[in-house]
């Protein structure tokens, strides 16, 4: 099939190239010409694990380009995906619309002939009626234009295996739909072929799917973070708590992983947007839940802030502290909403003199956050360090020895906000281990 993608970041660009993987042509189409040169040239304007090598393998071959014009879009396919950003409106916890709006309005005059268009980007329940309304008083094509929602469940660093592999396909579909489904099936059908569950949907339920999950999966950390709470005022160990629960399959180990906390542009972003339109719909009785995971999740970083605190004798004031981790989560650059970089920034805060390395998001973090200190090598970073915080688990972190490190900061001191340091490595060495939620 020949598809487009309108928008060209993170979402539409891993995408773009996963069509373009299953064996479509696919135009790639954003207003950004700098981001548009660099996916001609085969290279991602951000990290994601494995992308730009299947970027560069599509381009190389021409079945897959990108332009910055609607009007080539529109005139290329007539199976149009949006994954455009829907970012959390500044100060309110809805969802910002505009970029997707205003993509629906520049396609719309340039859709002559009958068109599918397949929204991925994360919206609020009854986002596809206004949809519809911006096609069909604008678009030429009128109700031959149909309206699809086929939400993302992408992981960062995993984008592409969720893609390609998915756990479930989500189709929705206005009562009246006559043929979206059966284009939205070809484009898929190598996917539905391999046996991945297809749920065939309405609008609304295909719209409050990606919330509704993500919402879920932050509830589940913040519970385990709730239970590490418990677990500190107890002396319990919530790493051995957590494996207790997670024998149980109604519970599962998955995900339920102690620690510093979720970040990113996904969970927090979600779990506030499920938040606000619930009470919207006058359902805000059903979301306390929520609101506490989402506290508890603050609550964390707070956590950390205070044992760091507690470590170095009650003060921060010029302590020099090592900060292993920029990202909100490994194998990615992204720092948005990063547990890692608040935690940061509240010690420098405090009069801490804060130093902090990462594999790939440093680059990021200066541009965000020029007033912290940041170093290339983690070793190198340790040196004369009061205390050194792991707060992104990358394996580069882990595979490091802590024997080797003995001698370099002023005091061997380690809090491991995200427990995944082998404990008794880094205490034979000499080192002072602490973590959230354990002994």
């Amino acid at each position: 099939m020949k598809l487009t993608v309108v928008g060209c970041g993170y979402l539409g660009a891993t995408h773009a190239a996963c069509m373009a993987e299953l064996g479509h042509e696919v135009l790639g189409m954003d207003c950004d010409m700098d981001k548009v040169a660099s996916l001609n040239s085969g290279k991602a304007p951000f990290f994601e694990r494995d992308l730009d090598a299947l970027l560069a393998k599509h381009t190389a071959t021409g079945s897959l380009t990108f332009t910055a014009s609607y009007a080539e879009a529109a005139h290329f396919a007539d199976l149009h995906f949006i994954g455009v950003g829907t970012p959390q409106t500044p100060g309110m916890n809805t969802y910002d619309l505009t970029h997707l709006y205003s993509a629906v309005r520049q396609l719309a005059p340039r859709l002559t002939k009958p068109a599918v268009i397949a929204i991925k980007s994360t919206v609020p329940v009854g986002t596809a009626p206004r949809v519809t309304e911006i096609l069909q008083a604008h678009a030429p094509a009128g109700d031959q234009v149909e309206v699809a929602w086929n939400p993302e469940f992408l992981r960062e660093s995993f984008a592409i295996e969720d893609t390609l592999r998915p756990d479930r396909l989500v189709l929705g579909f206005a009562a009246e739909h006559t043929w979206a489904e059966a284009v939205l099936r070809q484009c898929f059908a190598k996917i539905i072929e391999s046996g991945t569950p297809t749920i065939v949907t309405d609008w609304a339920t295909a719209e409050l799917a990606k919330g509704a999950a993500n919402s879920f999966l932050a509830t589940k950390i913040s519970f385990i973070n709730a239970m590490a709470e418990v677990c500190e005022t107890s002396g319990a160990d919530v790493s051995q708590l957590a494996e207790i629960l997670g024998h149980d399959d109604r519970i599962g180990r998955r995900g339920m992983r102690p620690g510093l906390g979720f970040g990113g542009g996904c969970l927090p972003k979600d779990i506030r947007g499920f938040i606000a339109q619930a009470t919207k719909l006058g359902a805000a009785a059903a979301t306390g839940i929520l609101r506490e995971a989402d506290a508890v999740n603050t609550r964390r970083r707070e956590a950390m802030v205070t044992l760091a605190r507690e470590q170095l004798g009650g003060t921060l004031m010029g302590k020099r502290i090592t900060i292993w981790g920029a990202a909100f989560k490994p194998n990615t650059d992204d720092i948005r909403d990063s547990p890692a970089l608040t935690v940061a920034q509240k010690l420098q805060a405090l009069g801490a003199i804060v130093t902090v390395t990462d594999p790939k998001a440093l680059d990021n973090a200066r541009k965000m956050h020029p007033e912290l200190d940041y170093i290339d090598d983690p070793i190198a970073a340790v040196q004369d360090a009061d205390l050194l915080l792991h707060l992104t688990e990358w394996a580069e972190f882990g595979h490091i020895d802590p024997h080797h490190l003995a001698r370099r900061p002023a005091q061997t001191l380690v809090i491991d906000g995200r427990g995944t340091l082998n404990a008794d490595t880094w205490r034979q060495a000499g080192w002072t281990y602490r973590t959230l939620g354990r002994p």
